[in-house]
């Protein structure tokens, strides 16, 4: 049959209203993508290329912040192990965790059935540093240098008990999957500021083990596509499909482009389905990003004093060090939101042979960051997190013995810290309980935090919204207050 008269055929009443609805935003995405292509091709001819915009209310009132680097520590780090100083517990080692203090907490299923909960007490010397005073264990020696520049919140607390579901939460605001990602969430409120890299880019340490993190977690979920993270690998080509196959050479690839952007245009003037524009202008930044990323990702032009700064490994593709400096770099550059991942901070058992692992492998990058992101200017605008998803339990997972103790999941409370981008320097806020086990003061939520990221930014929480499925969603749900100590 004629494809257009098999077209006629199958064109129904409500298709054809539906079509006809979309005609104006059909229009108005046409204008859209034109920028996305007019963008591609003034990269490809060496010249400036523009940026893609936000929503046009935004920022709701000045920033302090332009941009977020978070440095996730999956797993959940042992806050009584490295920021919450509780000289107390010496004394109380083996005994028995007090029923007043756990109030039947609700346990995973790898500390449930176990018939006791013994105190287990750092083995760790802490010290004070800096003018604000702020106890760092020994294990963060680095950290504990640039203490007087970070903001240290001894008192989150989360409603997840596991880690999928506490990363979720953190990230996206629920613990259900399918919400867009705090990274997605901005990419579309504030846009992107270079239009030939990603405005949200994560990154994975490699070699680390721990608990799987999925693509999800970095994921635009109802929002369009468009927002969605970018992951850059350590293995191969930083991002998949970036280098043209034998014989395909960048002319090639610019005209294929062009022709398949004419049929999905066609299929989007029919329609009027934004994830087409979506797909549209995904095509295009991935062909700019065959110039820009190569450039990033080539670490040999950063002198000796850098590398010394962020140690040896920092020369390594996919260590946590060569992904701190690579964050610097798409700081510079103009990335809105960038994610480095580190996993391994689950330490059930084994505790005093994998943490001092893992601080080594992390900590004098994270603090070469801030140092180095401090002596170039960019710290005033630029907003650094470090933490994980939750804490660990004052009592022990397993048999306690002389040498050996492990620590299970505990949401109540944790520490992470900030820095930069309007946050004040030098504070120390929350406290907890002589266990480490509840807050006693200052109790800081998940959704609280993601306010006040927002906040930096210059977007009010409750003003961020997406409607999708008849309801305005936005990070915070329906929760979340700026946390008003923190800030400068």
């Amino acid at each position: 049959m004629d494809p257009w008269n098999r077209y006629r055929l199958m064109q129904t009443r409500r298709h054809f209203f539906g079509a006809t609805a979309a005609g104006i935003g059909t229009a108005a995405l046409g204008s859209l993508l034109q920028e996305d292509l007019q963008a591609g091709r003034t990269a490809a001819d060496g010249t400036a290329a523009t940026a893609l915009p936000g929503v046009p209310s935004l920022p709701h009132f000045a920033p302090t912040a332009k941009r977020v680097i978070w440095l996730f520590q999956s797993g959940g780090p042992s806050q009584m192990d490295l920021f919450d100083y509780k000289p107390a517990l010496a004394r109380r080692r083996g005994e028995e965790l007090p029923e007043s203090i756990r109030q039947g907490q609700r346990l995973t299923s790898m500390t449930s059935e176990q018939g006791s909960f013994p105190v287990a007490p750092s083995i760790y010397e802490f010290a004070q540093h800096g003018q604000s005073g702020a106890w760092i264990s020994e294990l963060l020696p680095r950290t504990a240098e640039i203490a007087d520049d970070l903001c240290f919140i001894r008192s989150m607390h989360t409603e997840a008990i596991n880690h999928d579901p506490a990363v979720t939460f953190l990230l996206t605001g629920a613990q259900i999957a399918g919400r867009p990602s705090l990274g997605a969430w901005l990419a579309y409120g504030l846009g992107n500021e270079n239009s030939n890299l990603p405005s949200f880019v994560v990154m994975v340490t490699q070699g680390t083990g721990g608990q799987p993190l999925y693509d999800r977690l970095w994921g635009s979920g109802f929002l369009p596509s468009r927002y969605q993270g970018v992951k850059f690998r350590s293995v191969g080509d930083p991002v998949l499909y970036l280098s043209d196959p034998k014989g395909f050479g960048r002319e090639s690839r610019r005209h294929f482009l062009d022709a398949l952007n004419r049929l999905n245009r066609i299929k989007l003037e029919e329609s009027g389905d934004p994830e087409i524009s979506a797909r549209i202008s995904q095509y295009e930044m991935a062909f700019r990003m065959q110039t820009s990323v190569p450039e990033l990702t080539d670490l040999s032009g950063e002198p000796d004093h850098i590398f010394q700064l962020y140690g040896e490994d920092a020369r390594e593709a996919g260590t946590f060090a060569s992904n701190c400096l690579l964050a610097r770099r798409l700081a510079e550059r103009g990335v809105r939101f960038i994610q480095v991942f580190h996993r391994g901070w689950d330490q059930h058992g084994r505790l005093p042979t994998a943490l001092p692992r893992q601080c080594k492998a992390t900590d004098r990058a994270s603090a070469a960051l801030v140092q180095d992101l401090k002596q170039r200017g960019m710290l005033e605008d630029t907003l650094v997190v470090w933490g994980g998803e939750f804490g660990r339990t004052v009592y022990c997972q397993g048999p306690l013995t002389e040498s050996d103790y492990g620590r299970d999941h505990h949401p109540r409370c944790f520490t992470i810290w900030m820095t930069g981008g309007g946050v004040r320097p030098g504070v120390v806020l929350g406290e907890t309980d002589e266990f480490s086990y509840n807050i006693t003061r200052d109790p800081v939520h998940v959704h609280d935090l993601q306010a006040t990221l927002l906040h930096c930014l210059g977007i009010d929480h409750t003003k961020l919204t997406y409607k999708y499925q008849g309801r305005h969603f936005r990070l915070t749900d329906v929760h979340g207050e700026v946390i008003g100590r923190v800030l400068a």
